[in-house]
């Protein structure tokens, strides 16, 4: 893959210093008008000022620019314990896209269903999945989807949206700030006694020149941004339907997603383009082919289903098929490859929920299990959600009125065979390793206590035998 899109890689860099000086120019003359708006000389203290917002922003999106993101966006990182299927299936992208580091992964507790990728390098990267979606898609759907947000670390893209969003965030906060000072500060009587002045004329003009820039230089930066992200998505699209073998499962995720009608909380303008479906709109609503951070979902699921194959060649053809006026997507490197992929069948999968209750269910247990609630099961059967902050030992069932408490492990001592043998050359110690045991009571959300203090939940398809803890390192088998 590496080498075939090598050339791809190498057009993402460059557009990204692009890009980077761009937003930099744009950042420093929005700078030099406001600052000369306010006095004659003072457009090269703008410019001062601009640059260091410029060189600490630059700073902050290259080294913790991903973190912002994820902070933002509210999203959490999960273990392997809270959704096993999602783990394994970032981790079969992460094998076929020959990574060499598993990005981390996070869900957001949303239920809107969504997912990004996130990062400054394809070692130090992450993949976030909302509640919603998880509950929505089956394991075809959900690999798509991953997919997709892996051939964007693949294609170094992440660092480029990383990158752009924070400075077109810079932008729009210089522009916001500069106006709403203007509004109230009383601009009116700063134009009226520069107007009355010497060189007064010359000042006003700045001062609407200045106004102007402020309000276009964020929309003109946007679309520079959206121009350059757009075709990252079909692109993105065309890798993932390589890396699965199987277009239609993305297809259907696309549609499930542009199908939604929820908001998605956390997701702001700037976020926005790292989507795989922009969040902001909503349903059935027309939105100008210049101003959309993405090709419209249509279009995509169509050159998807219109694939004989799976390889890049194919996807230009079909995209070729649904868009004959545009230009060639794939870079020509991959075009020349003679690579030819069949497409699998689907799997066996009835991980979907059998009903709009039970998937709605599903969402608020999933995202009480990322934000930390402890899932207790009474001996009556009902079953109780402690939130994160509820510090007390215990809980008494409304229903039966018996204390429950979160459960704690069973520790007992294990002695091998060799062990056993070497006892009876020491007199003074009992050989024996501690092993942590948990016996589940049920299929769903369960939670229990590690020796150390630490609570862990255990998902309803939670399939492995052994958790170990993120805070001590035990690990613990579970049983049931």
């Amino acid at each position: 893959m590496q080498i075939q899109m090598w050339e791809l890689i190498a057009a993402n860099r460059r557009k990204s210093w692009i890009l980077f000086f761009c937003m930099g120019a744009a950042l420093l003359f929005l700078g030099y008008v406001i600052g000369e708006s306010f006095a004659k000389t003072g457009g090269l203290i703008g410019i001062a000022i601009a640059f260091v917002v410029w060189s600490i922003l630059s700073l902050v999106s290259y080294f913790s620019g991903d973190s912002l993101i994820l902070f933002m966006s509210k999203a959490k990182e999960v273990s392997h314990e809270v959704h096993p299927q999602l783990f394994n299936v970032v981790e079969e992208m992460k094998i076929a896209a020959s990574l060499p580091v598993m990005p981390k992964v996070y869900i957001m507790p949303d239920a809107a269903p969504n997912a990004f990728a996130v990062g400054k390098s394809v070692d130090k990267s992450a993949i976030v999945v909302t509640a919603g979606l998880l509950s929505r898609l089956n394991r075809d759907e959900l690999q798509g989807v991953v997919a997709h947000e892996m051939s964007h670390i693949l294609n170094r893209d992440v660092r480029f949206l990383t990158f752009a969003g924070i400075l077109l965030g810079s932008i729009v906060l210089l522009s916001e700030i500069f106006l709403r000072s203007l509004w109230y500060s009383g601009s009116s009587r700063r134009y009226r006694s520069r107007t009355s002045s010497s060189g007064g004329q010359a000042q006003a003009i700045m001062m609407i020149v200045s106004i102007v820039f402020a309000i276009l230089a964020p929309i003109l930066a946007r679309l520079l941004y959206l121009a350059i992200s757009r075709k990252r998505e079909y692109l993105a699209d065309a890798s993932a339907a390589r890396l699965t073998r199987y277009p239609e499962g993305l297809a259907s995720a696309l549609e499930v997603i542009s199908s939604n009608t929820l908001p998605l909380e956390a997701a702001n303008k700037v976020t926005a383009p790292m989507f795989i479906v922009n969040p902001l709109l909503k349903k059935k609503k027309k939105v100008s082919a210049l101003t959309s951070t993405h090709p419209p979902t249509s279009e995509r699921i169509k050159i998807l289903r219109s694939m004989y194959g799976a390889g890049f060649l194919d996807y230009q053809s079909s995209f070729a098929s649904v868009k004959p006026k545009a230009s060639s997507i794939i870079p020509k490197s991959a075009l020349r490859s003679k690579e030819t992929l069949s497409k699998r069948a689907s799997s066996i999968d009835d991980s979907k929920p059998k009903s709009l209750k039970e998937g709605v269910r599903n969402v608020g247990d999933l995202i009480r299990a990322v934000n930390g609630y402890a899932f207790l099961v009474c001996a009556c059967g009902l079953k109780i959600k402690l939130p994160s902050n509820y510090k007390k030992p215990q809980v008494s069932c409304p229903k039966c009125n018996r204390n429950i408490a979160v459960p704690l492990v069973q520790v007992a001592a294990v002695v091998t065979a060799a062990e056993a043998a070497m006892k009876k050359k020491d007199k003074d110690g009992v050989f024996g390793v501690s092993v942590n045991s948990y016996t589940r009571k049920g299929k769903g959300w369960e939670s229990f206590s590690c020796a150390c203090g630490a609570t862990h939940s255990i998902s309803p398809v939670f399939s492995a035998g052994v958790m170990t803890c993120t805070k001590c390192g035990s690990k613990t088998q579970i049983k049931g």
